[in-house]
């Protein structure tokens, strides 16, 4: 199986001086996403909880809600002409009676690692419908200085990103702040998929209590995510987009950006974020 990070030569030069010495470097490879035998996607990610990520991005379809509709996930052996396997295919095979949502199997989608949408249609194609309404009853209330605390407890939870700098990373907190899961891969949306994936595998959906966290942006297809999961609260360090926006004010995800220190931005679902201290500090 592939490795999570390579060694590769480099040229470094710094203040003038020259020399030369190895360098680590994040790994990327694709994987080949098969459902019931037939292709569906390949994404671009770091190798490592592959059969997670199959797991997560199924969810992210409509295809996955529960642990006991997913019967296996295997590597295909033989992906190569000689016979090899390459642990860069794997195939996901349902349980007996999952019906399968019209995601056109044969579009063979190819998803970068900066953008796990390409070669969806239309904006309508990824508004796929949610098993898990965000209706959190009691509402998830979040302190403020609790999420300004959460970008550093990331960033030091990111062991590859010490040895690369070239990693992206995606985490689930509880309510009151617990770290409950990390992974990191070049694309963040792999990385949140592996999170979900990780949930479905352990009967965690929906994660109906946990606040999603992201490093960079937080696009549409992360809040999505989000949403097909359940999940109430997404908080990036930097910018959302406006339909990422548009798709948490429709379903009632509350959108952090911009999260850098105690300061931050509210794009939507501001009632379950404590804003009533934040006056009295004030």
């Amino acid at each position: 199986m592939g490795r999570v990070t390579e060694r590769r030569k480099v040229l470094r030069i710094r203040d003038g001086q020259v020399s030369s010495r190895p360098d680590t470097l994040v790994a990327e490879e694709p994987l080949e996403i098969r459902l019931n035998g037939k292709p569906l996607a390949i994404t671009m990610r770091t190798p490592g909880d592959d059969f997670a990520l199959a797991a997560g991005f199924l969810v992210s379809e409509g295809v996955l809600g529960a642990t006991e509709e997913l019967q296996s996930i295997v590597y295909c052996a033989g992906a190569t002409q000689d016979g090899t396997n390459t642990y860069n295919v794997v195939d996901v095979r349902t349980a007996p009676g999952v019906v399968l949502p019209d995601i056109t199997l044969e579009r063979n989608v190819y998803t970068t690692s900066s953008c796990g949408l390409c070669g969806k249609a239309s904006l309508d194609a990824v508004r796929t419908q949610t098993r898990f309404a965000i209706d959190d009853t009691p509402p998830v209330r979040i302190e403020p200085s609790l999420l300004a605390s959460l970008p550093d407890r990331l960033r030091e939870a990111q062991r590859v990103f010490d040895r690369t700098g070239g990693l992206h990373a995606a985490a689930l907190f509880s309510e009151a702040g617990e770290l409950l899961d990390i992974r990191e891969d070049v694309g963040r949306h792999n990385a949140v998929d592996k999170l979900v994936g990780r949930a479905l595998q352990s009967g965690g959906l929906p994660l109906s209590r946990a606040i999603l966290l992201v490093s960079g942006r937080a696009s549409f297809e992360l809040a999505q995510k989000a949403v097909m999961a359940g999940i109430p609260v997404l908080a990036a360090v930097s910018a959302p987009s406006s339909l990422a926006v548009d798709l948490a004010a429709e379903t009632g995800l509350t959108l952090v950006g911009f999260l850098r220190g105690p300061n931050m931005n509210v794009y939507a679902g501001e009632h379950r974020i404590a804003l009533r201290a934040v006056a009295a500090q004030g």
